[in-house]
């Protein structure tokens, strides 16, 4: 079952819209006329063994890469048009946490609540519910980013990718490095945020946790989505996706 009680608000309006999306790196096409919509108010799985095209999808979605082909719209901007507002309304997490080294915990947040212009006020509010949420505790923020465990840094990248109360929140691979507790206060957080109406994407390599949290998951192999399962739908897919996405490389 979903972890919530509580079912998400999802509608027919689409959050996320790729259409015969290819990107190459030289000869070697990774995206192949991928087409995928990811509702509003839906929490999304998007899965798949390692190099067939999981970040490159993300990367391309959030405008990080080019691609040559298609066209990706996000809440109905084009990212290859309008990518500055349509990165005003979405917050990433990166596989890898990305942050400045040569600033605290607390600097690096206050950088990013300057570039989406938001209050002090709300500034504050924010940074401190979703540190006490991820247990960043206040005498860490005042350390220097270069002094933090991989696990502290990506939960410096998730509190600054909430910061701005974003109607889209994409994540690639969140729960690496994070401890057993951090973890299952993710998955919590995540349900809550596409409870509260709000789009939420996301790839893992625990499948399990894709299972029980999301409310559709794609699988993604040869460039396109081979396999898409609406877990609302049909709840027993979740207790049989192991199986499947075994079966779809051929590995049952």
């Amino acid at each position: 079952m979903n972890e919530n009680n509580n079912e998400n608000i999802v509608n027919d309006e689409i959050a996320i819209k790729l259409e015969d999306v290819h990107k190459s790196y030289g000869n070697h096409e990774v995206l192949k006329g991928l087409n995928l919509e990811v509702k509003k108010g839906e929490l999304f799985g998007f899965i798949g063994k390692n190099g067939v095209g999981k970040s490159t999808t993300i990367d391309c979605i959030t405008g990080v890469k080019r691609f040559e082909k298609g066209t990706i719209n996000l809440l109905d901007y084009d990212i290859s048009k309008e990518a500055v507002i349509a990165k005003s309304h979405f917050g990433y997490v990166a596989s890898e946490p990305i942050c400045y080294e040569n600033m605290t915990g607390y600097e690096y947040l206050e950088f990013v609540a300057s570039v989406y212009k938001i209050s002090e006020g709300e500034f504050v509010q924010n940074y401190r519910y979703l540190a006490k949420r991820l247990d960043l505790k206040e005498e860490q923020l005042n350390q220097y980013v270069s002094s933090y465990s991989h696990g502290m840094k990506q939960k410096l990248c998730l509190i600054a990718s909430l910061l701005n109360s974003p109607e889209v929140w994409i994540l690639d691979e969140p729960t690496v490095g994070l401890d057993v507790m951090a973890v299952e206060e993710l998955k919590k957080m995540l349900v809550e945020y596409a409870r509260h109406g709000n789009t939420v994407f996301i790839t893992s390599h625990n499948i399990d946790l894709v299972a029980r949290i999301c409310d559709r998951c794609a699988i993604i192999n040869n460039g396109v989505v081979s396999t898409l399962l609406d877990f609302k739908r049909d709840p027993n897919r979740r207790l049989q996706l192991p199986r499947i996405f075994l079966k779809t490389y051929g590995e049952e």
